[in-house]
């Protein structure tokens, strides 16, 4: 039986980014199902009681940037530490890769694509044309998602999702659920990855 990853993520999170790859390599490994949630992150951490990076303290923000070279070192990804679209507004980009997902098509590589844009390519994913030419990049259709993206059924898809992810414990990016258990955090895709290799419970 296959087993299935329930993965929230923010897409303007830079460890989501960092541990995208890593997610894709242990699906494609162990064979497993994932279901790709994007989430709101305004939301999460307003009710969760988050505190967006600029406005940590100084000791904080400073540990952040340790981390993110550590991890862009250790994936051997290209990383920049300050993009030039961060924060953005996310509920396009989300909207692309929920309706990337009702469509059947490869969500998962769309996130990785859409949070390689903002990470690593100086691209702002808050915008139509960004998000609709990298959806084409990796050969789906941009402009009909653009399109489905901005529907208010789609809209009302990521606000549930959202919702979905607090009733379910979920306060920061990026999450992972294997049958009932959270791991947060892309360093810890380890354990998921153990998890996935022990029986299923």
């Amino acid at each position: 039986m296959s087993r299935t990853i329930d993965y929230y993520f923010f897409v303007i999170s830079p460890f989501a980014y960092l541990g995208s790859q890593e997610l894709e390599r242990i699906v494609r490994e162990h064979g497993v199902q994932v279901n790709v949630k994007p989430i709101e992150v305004k939301t999460v951490f307003g009710e969760t009681g988050g505190v967006p990076p600029a406005k940590r303290p100084k000791v904080r923000q400073d540990y952040r940037f340790v981390e993110l070279r550590r991890w862009h070192e250790a994936r051997g990804l290209p990383l920049n530490l300050e993009p030039a679209h961060f924060p953005v507004l996310d509920a396009l980009a989300a909207g692309a890769i929920i309706a990337a997902g009702r469509n059947g098509s490869d969500s998962l590589t769309l996130a990785h694509a859409l949070l390689r844009a903002c990470w690593a390519e100086e691209r702002d994913i808050s915008d139509a044309a960004t998000v609709g030419a990298v959806a084409d990049a990796v050969g789906l259709d941009g402009a009909a998602l653009v399109e489905q993206a901005r529907k208010e059924d789609t809209q009302a898809e990521f606000q549930r999702v959202t919702r979905e992810a607090i009733d379910r414990g979920v306060f920061g990016s990026p999450w992972y659920v294997v049958d009932g258990e959270p791991f947060w955090g892309q360093d810890r895709l380890d354990f998921v990855e153990r998890k996935l290799a022990g029986p299923v419970r």
